[in-house]
């Protein structure tokens, strides 16, 4: 099948959509599925002519995001030269417009997978406010009720996007990841790299070093770990603004050594850097989803995080991490870090245990998953025509969805001074 896939993050951007998307389309052209991606140019992206990159401001407001410039009959070329058989939305807003009107004007099926709890960034756009986390809300409710099918990437999701008024048909399907890929990693080739110790007790993270990512409660839990053993080194992959807040902070509390920030890493790199790991942290309230923990436990490491969304569906106390409670104290953390280090059978048995709940995210299962509601979408699409739409029906799709999206956005501008059943309902 032709499948087109539009998002607002796309390589060479490092952030859990650009990857999962990157991860969905190679899995399915790997399947013979001929795959175009529709996203907003970024520093040192490589031109491909599967990729149409539309012009984007850069880092917008000091993020390391792009943020797409409307330009007129770009995608719609593009598009019209590809005719997709289904075309998959990777957010509600920007080119997730531009998603819903192809979608409506060539009369195919649109999928939206909502990746992001959208209310938690509203920090990276100016005047962020409550009423700004309401509007964000109530556009991604109001963009999920005009798709055919939303993916959900956590029961939680899944759950919350129910409790929120979303009617449309939700399947709860995670992001795959190569499981034999990341279990392939070399732990000690990485270690002698970067410089740590074969004899080291790495604690590890992964992720963009981003401020909602809850970073610095994680540097207050790990700091009393390398203070009691000098062997005990903290591995942090990924960048991002909180970066020199960390390095601030973990100076103050331990030695130079002790701490390893290594910037991005993508292909072997990450997987070795991984597999350097003796355990893996993670204290962030925003995912949708734990991809980095399912990437961790590929390797059998065992994982210790507070509860929230997208990570309670992976971690299970007890047997293949530990999960503290959401609002749990730094010292609460440190104190669950320290058992672990301390405790090789509890680690054994994690480690066993991460490895099998790992395979639960294999690609291979997800992306049959995926592939399985496309052929379906298509198979009973009601707009499905033998022949191409008229000029006059496309006239007709455009006017109709525009008129859609207007009152999605008036639906979501008017959440900004008063509350509505999907704004009322936050995931924990």
């Amino acid at each position: 099948m032709k499948i087109a896939m539009f998002t607002n993050t796309y390589l060479p951007h490092v952030g859990g959509v650009a990857r999962s998307v990157n991860t969905l389309e190679e899995a399915c052209r790997a399947r013979g599925h001929e795959v175009r991606v529709v996203a907003p140019e970024f520093d040192d992206a490589v031109p491909s002519p599967h990729v149409l990159r539309v012009p984007a401001i850069q880092h917008f407001n000091g993020s390391d995001f792009s943020v797409r410039l409307p330009v007129l009959n770009v995608v719609r070329d593009f598009m019209e030269d590809f005719k997709p058989d289904i075309i998959h939305s990777h957010h509600p807003f920007l080119l997730g417009d531009s998603a819903l009107r192809e979608s409506w004007k060539m009369r195919v099926p649109i999928v939206f997978t909502h990746h992001t709890l959208y209310e938690r960034y509203t920090h990276y756009v100016p005047l962020d406010s409550p009423a700004l986390k309401r509007v964000a809300v109530q556009l991604a409710t109001e963009y999920c009720n005009l798709c055919d099918q939303v993916i959900a990437p956590s029961e939680s999701m899944e759950h919350l996007l129910v409790e929120r008024g979303v009617t449309r048909p939700i399947l709860t399907i995670p992001t795959g990841i190569d499981t034999a890929f990341f279990a392939a990693g070399d732990g000690a080739r990485f270690r002698d790299q970067v410089g740590i110790p074969r004899d080291a007790k790495v604690i590890g993270h992964t992720g963009r070093l981003a401020r909602e990512k809850n970073l610095m409660f994680l540097a207050e839990a790990v700091a009393p770990c390398l203070a009691a053993d000098p062997r005990a080194v903290f591995l942090v992959v990924g960048d991002g603004d909180a970066r020199p807040e960390l390095l601030e902070y973990l100076r103050k509390h331990a030695g130079e050594d002790q701490f390893h920030f290594t910037g991005s890493l993508s292909g072997p790199a990450l997987a070795d850097a991984y597999a350097a790991m003796d355990c893996f942290v993670f204290a962030s309230q925003t995912e949708t989803q734990g991809l980095v923990l399912a990437e961790a436990m590929a390797t059998g490491m065992p994982v210790v995080a507070l509860d929230g969304p997208g990570v309670r569906e992976i971690v299970r106390d007890g047997e293949n991490g530990l999960l503290l409670d959401g609002h749990a104290s730094a010292r609460d953390f440190s104190a669950a870090l320290r058992r672990l280090m301390e405790d090789p059978e509890l680690t054994l048995v994690c480690s066993r245990n991460a490895r099998a709940t790992a395979a639960d995210y294999d690609t291979g299962r997800c992306v049959a998953r995926v592939l399985e509601c496309y052929t379906k979408l298509i198979a009973d699409y009601p707009g499905r025509m033998e022949e191409d739409p008229t000029a006059w029906d496309r006239l007709l799709s455009g006017i109709e969805i525009e008129w859609s999206l207007l009152v999605g956005k008036m639906s979501a501008a008017a959440a900004a001074v008063s509350e509505t059943p999907a704004t009322e309902d936050l995931l924990d």
